[in-house]
């Protein structure tokens, strides 16, 4: 797909904003075409090597990160930036609208051949994302969220689960967080997965009732799914329930739980207190 920017306005000042819809057209059209950028250079074979922190790269993310970056900064070139891949700018946080970015979101999987990865894209105002789009080329989905507007999957809306009861629950994340709440009930346990964006998105779809994570997730694992599940009725928080704020100064999270809305306080109980949680749940019981 060719995606042209959208260029600034004669004698050199900048293009005004487009409104937030109109935005939002760009925005996919980008998204898909960063994630056709990808799907392109997976099949040709790419490089790939180990960032200092232990995490892969390869040549494909640095290459979709400059064609973000190209894209979206033509169309409000005074919203920041944050991108895995791109050098951190301070200067991002005194943007009250920001770019958060994850070029290639399930790098390991990408490079294995797996289909579970996604190009990962939200805009934040004032630590809250306000437009998404996630986009997993090789399972053809595009998702996309405006606040207050709702969350769609090639174009249907979403909703998620409206289940109550925690027992047989649907539910993917790290092994042991899968073991803690298994302590708790009998929980059905689900793919873990390459992209913890998707991980969540699943949730939003209703596809998944629980999508857990470690500590040390960051702004661009989450943001754009963030905004997916808030529009489709669940909540993404930390065990404390707190809602995640976004761009800043470091950009990462502790252990995160997402669900339903109808589930949410159940999910946390029990994730929280596992012992206390079976408990009660057995003295609730009727008996015999």
């Amino acid at each position: 797909m060719s995606v042209e920017p959208v260029s600034a306005a004669a004698g050199g000042a900048s293009a005004p904003h487009p409104d937030d819809e109109t935005l939002a057209r760009h925005l996919t059209d980008v998204v898909a075409g960063a994630g056709e950028l990808a799907r392109t250079m997976a099949a040709a074979g790419v490089k790939a090597w180990t960032k200092g922190n232990n995490s892969p790269v390869t040549e494909a993310d640095l290459a979709v990160d400059r064609f973000l970056h190209q894209h979206l900064t033509a169309l409000a070139p005074d919203y920041g930036w944050l991108s895995e891949e791109t050098a951190d700018d301070p200067a991002r946080l005194a943007a009250r609208r920001l770019w958060i970015v994850d070029p290639i979101d399930g790098t390991r999987g990408y490079m294995n051949g797996a289909p579970d990865w996604a190009v990962s894209v939200a805009l934040v105002e004032n630590g809250r994302p306000v437009l998404a789009a996630l986009f997993a080329p090789m399972l053809d989905e595009m998702f996309l969220a405006a606040r207050a507007a709702g969350a769609t999957r090639n174009g249907a809306a979403l909703a998620a689960s409206s289940r109550t009861a925690l027992e047989g629950a649907l539910s993917a994340g790290p092994a042991d967080a899968l073991d803690t709440l298994a302590r708790a009930a009998a929980i059905t346990r689900m793919p873990r997965g390459h992209s913890l964006a998707l991980r969540l998105a699943r949730v939003a779809t209703g596809e998944v009732d629980i999508a857990l994570s470690r500590a040390d997730s960051h702004d661009w694992d989450l943001a754009a799914a963030d905004l997916l599940v808030e529009e489709a009725g669940g909540r993404l928080t930390t065990l404390d329930a707190a809602p995640l704020l976004y761009n800043r100064a470091v950009p990462r999270h502790p252990a995160l739980l997402c669900a339903g809305g109808a589930l949410h306080q159940v999910a946390l109980d029990a994730a929280n207190d596992p012992s206390a949680f079976s408990a009660q749940s057995r003295a609730a019981q009727p008996r015999p």
